[in-house]
């Protein structure tokens, strides 16, 4: 059993954990994935219904998850649940994944995107250029960056917390000014008409429709990031269920507002063709400056996410070492700031890495899609084994429409899992590979442990 020495205390409160779920879901992609959704349907009416049907399938995961969560606040959130409901090598996949590929590889693209949006502005100009050893000065900061965060997790859980909870209030902000200033184009720069416009190069059918709901998914993707911190949360029965019912449901809000924005000054095809359909909006309807502001707004949603994505990811190398499935080491708590400064220095490493390698890491990022939602589906699916296995067991929040709302989340993964592999078989091929990779690595460290 861990001892004291390993516990870390409950610092967080609602709006903490709801500002976590709301921060890391809303970075750079409702700026940005309009015009692949556009590209891909064609038609202003089926992008909302892409909208309405990626918000659905998270709230009804975000449900999922608020049931066992609430009931089973633990350390690592989905590495104890499916430690928990299918033993030991299952939750150790599910970490293994999660430190080789999928967290330090978003956090590195995070960093690397927060570079870029900077880079638009004439100061940070110099991101572009060679820095020494063949790097940028782009790389450079996005490392910086990466360490600086890194070191406001490790000195104060509640610090890292309350800045999440700051730069979460200014992103929403700064969303409803710049729909304020699409919905008040007069004339030439504003139209109702403009909705039901549609793309005639759009890919469309079964395909576009996946690829828009991809998209979606992407934009809507990180409100389960807040369950790995379940066991920092205070009154966590409460507390979690409105995090992630009620951050995603602001989430979703949000998002169909700033579609709407868009499109009211923009018709499909600009949508589809547009780079930065956000910016361009803006700059048609405002000038430069409301590019600018749009950039900003970029920029600290950015910095919301990162913040946010990092304090949550390194708790699960952290819960398995604890647990004794890992590297002890990675259980060490700082006993000054009480937190996982172990974990969070392996996370910053292997980001920086993966930054340092910045040419390769948008296709590692790509792999984790895949292994990312094959974990979504058996999370998900661990709610039916407590039910069956714990009957009378008391749940602080019990998900609406149970057995059907879980089940249609499961089978939407187990679509979009297909659909991923029959679009990137190879990408999909290799993250099947890297899970796998943990299973001999599981037994040897267990071999190990015994010996």
């Amino acid at each position: 059993m861990p001892n004291s020495k390993s516990e870390l205390p409950r610092v967080l409160n609602a709006s903490h954990a709801t500002s976590i779920v709301v921060g890391i879901i809303i970075g750079s992609g409702i700026f940005l994935v309009p015009r692949e959704m556009m590209a891909a349907v064609g038609s202003s009416g089926m992008v909302y219904v892409v909208w309405i049907v990626g918000g659905l399938l998270s709230l009804f995961g975000a449900m999922t998850y608020a049931e066992i969560a609430a009931a089973r606040p633990r350390y690592g959130g989905e590495y104890a649940f499916l430690r928990e409901a299918y033993g030991d090598l299952t939750g150790f996949l599910y970490m293994w994944t999660q430190i080789t590929v999928a967290k330090p590889a978003s956090l590195a693209t995070i960093a690397a995107g927060l570079a870029r949006v900077l880079g638009t502005f004439a100061i940070f100009s110099f991101f572009a250029r060679p820095a020494f050893f063949h790097l940028f000065w782009g790389q450079i900061f996005a490392i910086t960056v990466t360490w600086l965060i890194a070191i406001l997790n490790i000195i104060g859980t509640r610090r890292s917390a309350n800045v999440q909870l700051l730069l979460t209030w200014l992103k929403g902000l700064l969303i409803l000014v710049i729909a304020g200033f699409c919905f008040g184009a007069a004339g030439q720069h504003g139209s109702w008409h403009n909705f039901s416009t549609d793309f005639a190069g759009a890919r469309g059918g079964f395909t576009g429709f996946m690829i828009a709901l991809v998209a979606a998914l992407w934009a809507y993707d990180g409100w389960s990031d807040v369950v790995t911190m379940a066991g920092e949360v205070k009154k966590p029965q409460r507390s979690m269920p409105l995090a992630l019912v009620g951050g995603v449901a602001i989430v979703g809000a949000l998002y169909m507002l700033t579609n709407a924005a868009i499109q009211y000054v923009l018709p499909a095809a600009a949508i589809a063709t547009a780079d930065r359909p956000a910016a361009d909006a803006m700059r048609l309807v405002t000038g430069s400056w409301g590019a600018t502001l749009v950039s900003i707004g970029m920029a600290v949603s950015i910095c919301a996410t990162f913040v946010g994505s990092s304090l949550s990811g390194a708790r699960v190398p952290f819960a398995a070492a604890r647990d004794g499935l890992f590297f002890k080491q990675l259980a060490h708590v700082n006993s000054r700031f009480q937190t996982p400064s172990t974990a969070l220095i392996l996370q910053a490493v292997l980001s920086s890495l993966l930054l340092l390698a910045i040419g390769k890491f948008q296709a590692l990022f790509s792999l984790a899609i895949f292994g990312e939602w094959l974990f979504y589906m058996l999370t998900a699916s661990t709610i039916f084994v407590f039910r069956r296995r714990e009957p009378d067991t008391p749940r602080p929040y019990s998900i609406w429409g149970y057995p059907a709302l879980p089940a249609l989340f499961i089978l939407a993964a187990a679509v979009l899992l297909v659909f991923s592999f029959a679009d990137q078989p190879r990408n999909s091929l290799i993250g099947t590979g890297i899970i796998l990779l943990g299973v001999p690595l599981h037994y040897l460290l267990q071999r190990r442990r015994a010996a």
